[in-house]
């Protein structure tokens, strides 16, 4: 089985390979368990809006930097 490295954050990670089927950003989200509401990613140096995660195919080496927000402040 062959793999592929994204750089989250500034840390390699290493993912299977999904063969060929595409792994999307929609996909590595769901696989971090995060919640996508509540994400904002670019890609590579670009932001990439959340409609278009479920499309945007994710390829060994590229470059992602991964905002989660989280609620909190006072009432």
């Amino acid at each position: 089985m062959t793999s592929m490295t994204l750089h989250i954050n500034g840390e390699a990670r290493t993912f299977a390979d999904p063969g060929p089927i595409q792994f999307t950003l929609a996909a590595l989200i769901e696989s971090l368990d995060m919640k996508s509401d509540r994400v904002a990613i670019e890609l590579n140096r670009d932001i990439v809006p959340r409609d278009r995660w479920p499309e945007t195919a994710l390829k060994d080496g590229d470059r992602l930097e991964i905002v989660h927000f989280v609620g909190g402040g006072r009432a």
